[in-house]
């Protein structure tokens, strides 16, 4: 069995032998999270058993969310130019269902297990999360999650997503942890709304949490809302008026730039029988199509830049603001364990006031007299027994109140923070920095001096040399590289076949802007 650290260290060797035949500029992006790890380690930020590089997604993911009905699974299916996912009217399926490029081995089903257990997808050991909402959610994670492998050749070097259809005032609190996580580790998140329901306001809680949420993030961008079924609008022909009122609600929830994707299924699509009615509708869907195409065949390139980008943000991140954040726990939990010291102090005054006064200390110390061991009133002896034993019992109160006030500043910081990556990391650094051994004097966090200072400066400085050389791969501003003698390299970005990777979100990952059409 390997310890915690040599595990990581393993996976992340698996990760570069990998990288090798892929990019070599990711091969050295891993080196540098190495260097970014051990900020995190010597600072609490990162557990033993956790890296920064497990923490993203090192293979293109695309998750598909939306409302129950809104044509998620008939999307992927039309996709993908099979009938993989079960489609209906109603909800027909209540499970995450991860699908991978599955070659000669066609389509097959599997359990949530084979995620649970399999590093290199983005669910693995999610049932140890599944646990922390609920005791015994993590032995079902079969019924929570399920993986299909699919021969379609545009799965090659991409995973998909279908998740069940979201509803915030019915989810449970294990689907909405779910839905978050593949949210975090995505690269592409597609929004599905359905055309046939024009009264977006019902749907209050659930447009707050697909896209209140999410505007905000510094991903913000890689999220796409798409109106689906837009084929049932040509009825009355009144398309304008539907996307104008779900814009409307869009814009309630904060977003208020850009437009809706407007597509729908020519497969199962009604019929038009208004020919120029028919090819405005076509138009509009082949031309919208194409453009959300065209986002999933590019997530292997926004891949490599995010995942390079993702050190630099790290980087700055914690300098930033988890080093601030960090001390300004330790001055909230550091002024509670000061009063609770205060009020010990006090009552121990208070104890040995009286104490002087039944002993008849008042009356002075009588160091020669014979009886000095016997017990006397007048003897040092009882004011050694009591100060060691002051001694103790403040030592001892001194520690309860520095885990009480722990406790208290932890609940606190639950109770104002969303749950998450960055809570648990912003959490471990503070557990980590309130330890018994480390003093309560110490304002700086833990870990945090110019030697770490410098290794961000040089994980920032990499990250910039990193993006140079994916650059020079995509452009060629002086012409120097189109001659035939110097090739671009590769640099898809595919699942390793025999190679452990570990997927997980970073709070601080971005990818190139782009409007929302």
């Amino acid at each position: 069995m390997f310890s915690a650290g040599k595990t990581i260290k393993h996976r992340l060797k698996n990760l570069e032998q990998h990288l090798k035949k892929e990019n070599p500029v990711l091969v050295e992006a891993v080196q540098s999270y190495r260097l970014l790890d051990r900020v995190g380690h010597s600072m609490g930020i990162l557990n033993p058993d956790q890296s920064f590089a497990t923490q993203i997604s090192w293979w293109p993911m695309i998750s598909v969310l939306g409302t129950f009905s809104a044509g998620k699974s008939t999307f992927i299916n039309h996709y993908l130019g099979q009938s993989l996912q079960d489609t209906g009217n109603q909800a027909v399926d209540d499970k995450f269902t991860v699908v991978c490029f599955g070659g000669d081995h066609g389509t097959k089903a599997l359990p949530g297990s084979a995620l649970d257990a399999d590093p290199r997808f983005p669910f693995y050991q999610i049932s140890n999360e599944l646990e922390k909402v609920a005791q015994g959610e993590g032995r079902r994670v079969d019924t929570y999650l399920q993986l299909k492998t699919s021969p379609s050749e545009k799965l090659r070097g991409r995973i998909m997503i279908d998740s069940p259809g979201f509803d915030a005032d019915s989810q449970r609190t294990a689907t909405l942890r779910l839905t978050n996580h593949i949210i975090d580790l995505s690269d592409l998140v597609l929004v599905f709304f359905d055309a046939r329901h024009p009264e977006p306001g019902a749907m209050r809680d659930t447009l707050a949490h697909l896209v209140g949420e999410t505007i905000h993030r510094p991903d913000a961008t890689k999220f796409v809302f798409i109106l689906n079924q837009m084929d049932t609008t040509a009825r009355d022909d009144n398309p304008e008026e539907v996307v104008g009122a779900w814009q409307r609600a869009l814009a309630q929830e904060g977003l208020t730039a850009g437009r809706f994707y407007c597509i729908y299924n020519p497969e199962v699509a009604v019929t038009i029988e208004d020919d120029s009615l028919r090819r405005r509708y076509e138009s509009k869907r082949d031309h919208d199509l194409e453009e959300i195409h065209q986002r999933i065949q590019g997530v292997g390139v926004e891949r490599a830049y995010r995942i390079t980008g993702a050190l630099e943000k790290t980087a700055h991140h914690i300098e930033e603001k988890l080093v601030p954040q960090i001390e300004s726990l330790k001055a909230r939990w550091r002024k509670l364990v000061y009063r609770a010291d205060a009020l010990f102090a006090l009552f121990y005054l208070v104890i040995a006031v009286f104490l002087m006064q039944w002993l008849g200390f008042r009356d002075g110390f009588k160091l020669g007299t014979p009886d000095w061991w016997q017990g006397s009133s007048n003897n040092i002896a009882w004011t050694l027994i009591f100060a060691f034993l002051a001694a103790g019992g403040f030592i001892f109160l001194h520690f309860k109140a520095r885990k009480f006030a722990q406790r208290r500043v932890i609940g606190q910081l639950e109770k104002a923070s969303s749950p998450g990556l960055e809570l648990e990391r912003i959490r471990n650094a503070f557990v980590f920095n309130t330890r018994p051994w480390h003093s309560i004097f110490r304002k700086s966090p833990v870990g945090w001096g110019n030697h770490n200072y410098r290794r961000l400066q040089r994980v920032i400085d990499s990250a910039n040399h990193y993006v140079q050389r994916l650059n020079d791969t995509f452009t060629d501003p002086s012409g120097d590289q189109s001659s035939p003698q110097k090739p671009s390299p590769p640099l898809a970005v595919v699942a390793p076949v025999n190679k452990e990777t570990t997927v997980a979100d970073d709070p601080g990952q971005s990818e190139p802007d782009r409007h929302i059409t």
